[in-house]
């Protein structure tokens, strides 16, 4: 492999956000790695994906919800995958992207581009402030397996994982589990945060362990609010597609056709016309319009006014909605006294307001309308256009999406199907690697070190394991080697597969080649000059260097190599 080559498959290794956005194509190799992989295929026989064989993918994916709830938490530990410096990261990728590029775009190198970065000051909101500024995580993407590893971690009790492989494990598990087709699903990357857009029913946002209908997007509840903040207050960097993928930089491989349909169903999505419904939802999430506003019901015949912060009150821990076809049931909940016959004269009437729109057929979207409504409302508010703006924004987002330009290189199309089972699918993949760099990262992601050259394997695992070195730097390489030893002998991953160093470090196990690679590593960092020989003979893995002594391990892997670093 030539420099930048190996750069890029070694990067399919560790699989680092900063990785990810230099490389966009590692995302999607990720989940076809995680499609591959049995953990996930093996879902489909647990008993409440069972129960729902041959119900729509929808119904499917609901459940698979509550099914990520109850298996992994979110992880976004600084210390999970250690630390490196911004300097060194630059530098790697200098001859790929320049880092000025770099900073305009990713936030830990520098990206302050807008207001959202500088109000939530973006290193502290890390708990990065404690050190210094060239400092940053090494935030590695998990596969599916070093997922489910953390429980093995102390403090741990399910699997878990940071928001990349949250979204890598949702887009899997949605055609794996739920079938629904690679065509539907668009993986979603920004500065700061990854998630899934489902082309199902009215569209669906995977959101870390959580997902996301159009109804939940506009209901004006905290979590729908901080399930918003990517996509209100970041660029779009990569959207990954079965048709390639496209970059904030302007390179792009995604066929347009299907970029275009994305285009116009996430706008869709993230879209909607103002209501009684969403009028209540934006006081819900804007409660310092609610003192500005009242209810009115009719009880026997007589009209009754209830204050808006009153009626969020009774809502609050309730099963109701205002506004909803729940509302009567909620009002029947409000006290008496909460009550009133007379309406509030300083405060606007949510019906009357509605009613008024409707007669007037004011669309809030256009200047024309919002003057008209900025008049209705001057009497009870006292900052009227910007409630309109604020309103607005609510009711209508428009996504900044990397920009298709002409003349893109577009790569051949991933072609699976939800009927392949996971061998079909296996042999497809391995079948167009000659031709799909996306298909072939994927094996290097998934491990298959049968099927791969070792030597993007070992560049990252000498290169990007610091958790490896920092847990050694107090012992000598035989206390490592002790220590090694001392660990159960399993792998996280099966087969011909490998886990990392820090994988191993991590979660306290590993084969016996999986602690010979570590071993190498912690031998090359203590003397990067001199050359150490791991001989991997079927079931004994020998590591050797002339500084030190020859170290032996156990092995169930079977691998017949030779490798010299």
């Amino acid at each position: 492999m030539d420099t930048k080559q190996l750069e890029k498959y070694s990067s399919a290794i560790t699989l680092s956000d900063m990785e990810i956005f230099v490389f966009p194509e590692l995302m999607y190799g990720l989940l076809l790695a995680n499609i591959i992989s049995p953990i996930i295929w093996q879902w489909r026989d647990a008993d409440c994906f069972k129960r729902l064989e041959g119900k729509s993918p929808y119904k499917k994916l609901m459940r698979l919800k509550q099914f990520i709830m109850d298996e992994y938490e979110f992880n976004l530990d600084l210390n999970t995958w250690g630390l490196t410096h911004q300097a060194e990261e630059l530098e790697r990728f200098k001859d790929v992207i320049p880092p000025e590029e770099i900073a305009k775009s990713n936030a830990l190198f520098g990206y302050t581009g807008d207001k959202y970065y500088f109000d939530v000051d973006i290193r502290k909101h890390f708990g990065l402030d404690k050190y210094d500024n060239d400092i940053i995580p090494y935030w590695k993407t998990e596969t599916v397996e070093a997922m489910n590893a953390f429980r093995y971690k102390p403090g741990y009790t399910t699997g878990a994982g940071e928001c990349v492989s949250l979204a890598a494990l949702y887009a899997a598990a949605a055609f794996v589990v739920c079938g629904i087709p690679l065509e539907d699903i668009y993986m979603v990357l920004t500065p700061l945060h990854s998630q899934n857009f489902f082309d199902i029913q009215d569209g669906v946002l995977s959101n870390n362990r959580r997902i996301v209908t159009k109804t939940m997007w506009f209901n004006g509840t905290a979590i729908s609010d901080k399930a918003q903040r990517a996509l209100r207050n970041e660029q779009v960097t990569i959207v990954a597609h079965n048709t390639g993928y496209v970059h904030c930089l302007g390179n792009a491989t995604i066929d347009k056709n299907a970029y275009k349909k994305f285009t116009q169903k996430l706008n869709a999505y993230l879209s909607t016309d103002l209501n009684s419904l969403m009028l209540a939802n934006f006081l819900r999430s804007n409660p310092g319009y609610q003192p500005y506003f009242q209810f009115c019901n009719h009880h026997r015949g007589e009209p009754r006014f209830v204050k808006a912060e009153t009626m969020f009150r009774y809502e609050h821990g309730s099963n109701f909605r205002i506004s909803d076809e729940t509302f009567a049931k909620l009002l029947a909940d409000v006290s008496e006294e909460d009550f009133s016959i007379y309406k509030y004269i300083d405060r606007l009437c949510c019906e009357q307001l509605m009613a008024f729109i409707d007669y007037e057929n004011i669309d809030v979207k256009t200047a024309e309308g919002q003057q008209k409504f900025a008049a209705y409302l001057q009497p009870f508010l006292p900052d009227t256009d910007k409630f309109i703006t604020e309103l607005c924004d609510f009711i209508h987002l428009k996504a900044r999406l990397p920009v298709l330009k002409d003349g893109c290189k577009q790569d051949p199309p991933i072609k699976i199907t939800t009927e392949m089972n996971r061998q079909q699918v296996v042999d497809y993949l391995q079948g167009i690697r000659g031709e799909s760099t996306t298909a072939d990262l994927a094996f290097y992601a998934y491990r298959d070190m049968e099927s791969c050259d070792w030597q993007p394997f070992l560049k990252a695992a000498v290169e990007r394991n610091p958790v490896s070195i920092e847990m050694a730097k107090d012992k000598d390489v035989r206390q490592v080697y002790d220590m090694l030893n001392s660990m159960t002998n399993d792998s996280i991953y099966d087969g011909k597969r490998l886990a990392q160093p820090d994988e191993v470090a991590n979660f306290a196990t590993g084969d016996g080649a999986e602690k010979a690679v570590f071993l190498a590593n912690i031998i090359k960092n203590k003397n990067p000059q001199g050359d150490i020989e791991i001989s991997f003979e079927n079931q004994k893995i020998i590591v050797t260097s002339k500084d030190f002594d020859s170290f032996e391990f156990s092995s169930n892997k079977g691998f017949m190599e030779k490798i010299t670093l």
